[in-house]
């Protein structure tokens, strides 16, 4: 199936996930060796808009793009004239005016890598919008689960914190599902939202969670930043009720389960200082595989392709 954009996983067949996956692989191999660049997109032009901060996710998107031999312009939007006003719509003129090829989108409400995709002929990919998706942050959590658990069908995986305004918690848990992964949420009953797929259990108790043998933790950062009224007492409370803490770092330890985390990660608050060092901590695994994940996507949506090839010797010579 062809397609010009990635902007959610809802719309994405197994198929192209498991592609998108299975493609992240070669990449990956590619980099980790003596492979820094490869010419696959030599010649494409890739042009990053970011109206919300970003460390991992805008990096990542240059680097990939680097390594594929791709010109990479950020727009630099806090010194844009999108700060005098000038509304997307006009933006986006500026930018089909450009002729770039690809168009990597970050935006705080949900929906605006839609109306770009729609108004521009660049292939649009989504690095996140509002709550709504983060559709390459689930790939790059697939991917590793899959490094982790080669047949992740049947496989449990709890996602704990603020699901509520959570992107990446939307987006992987859709993703996982679709690989046959069973996902249940935990946290305050304010931030767990009660409408949504029937199929994920809720928790709001930590030792019940636990007790449904999770085989890996995903841990999500509280997002305060989308929070318009307080959700719970404070973060000491959080923490004391949903943080790994050095007591529940044991146990999990113990039961051998993986830990993941999307990042910023805030120690002291989500997880104690031990985790970084578990040797079941995937969360630099994940920032490593959202490099090979991001080269995968921006292959797949090459312009020139049929959006389902895979990598070929001559993209790599």
């Amino acid at each position: 199936m062809t397609r010009k954009d990635l902007l959610d996983i809802e719309s994405l067949r197994r198929e192209e996930i498991e592609h998108l996956l299975d493609q992240a692989a070669p990449f990956k191999e590619l980099f980790t060796r003596s492979v820094k660049k490869v010419p696959a997109l030599k010649g494409k032009s890739v042009l990053t808009l970011f109206y919300e901060p970003s460390t991992r996710t805008l990096s990542s998107f240059e680097v990939a793009a680097k390594r594929l031999s791709a010109d990479v312009t950020t727009f630099d939007v806090p010194h844009s004239s999108v700060v005098k006003g000038e509304s997307v719509r006009d933006t986006i003129a500026t930018l089909q005016a450009m002729r770039t090829d690809y168009i990597i989108v970050r935006n705080q409400m949900a929906g605006i890598p839609l109306a770009i995709a729609r108004a521009t002929k660049a292939s649009v990919i989504n690095a996140g919008d509002g709550a709504h998706s983060h559709p390459t942050q689930a790939l790059l959590d697939g991917f590793t689960f899959k490094e982790v658990f080669p047949e992740p069908a049947g496989k449990k995986l709890l996602i704990i914190g603020d699901i509520l305004h959570s992107r990446v918690a939307r987006s992987t848990s859709t993703l996982m599902r679709k690989l046959g992964v069973e996902v249940a949420w935990l946290g305050p009953g304010s931030l767990v939202p009660k409408h949504g797929p029937s199929e994920i259990k809720r928790f709001t108790n930590y030792d019940e969670a636990m007790k449904w043998s999770p085989d890996a933790v995903y841990l999500l950062r509280i997002q305060m930043e989308r929070q318009s009224a307080p959700f719970f007492p404070s973060l000491r409370e959080y923490t004391k009720l949903y943080g790994i803490t050095q007591e529940r770092f044991k146990r999990i330890a113990d039961q051998g389960t993986y830990i993941m985390h999307p990042g910023p990660v805030n120690r002291g608050v989500e997880l104690c200082d031990d985790v970084m060092q578990y040797q079941r901590c995937l969360i630099d695994q994940q920032v490593e595989n959202g490099i090979a994940t991001r080269m995968a996507v921006l292959y797949w949506l090459k312009p020139d392709t049929a959006g389902n090839e895979s990598l070929t010797d001559e993209d790599t010579n």
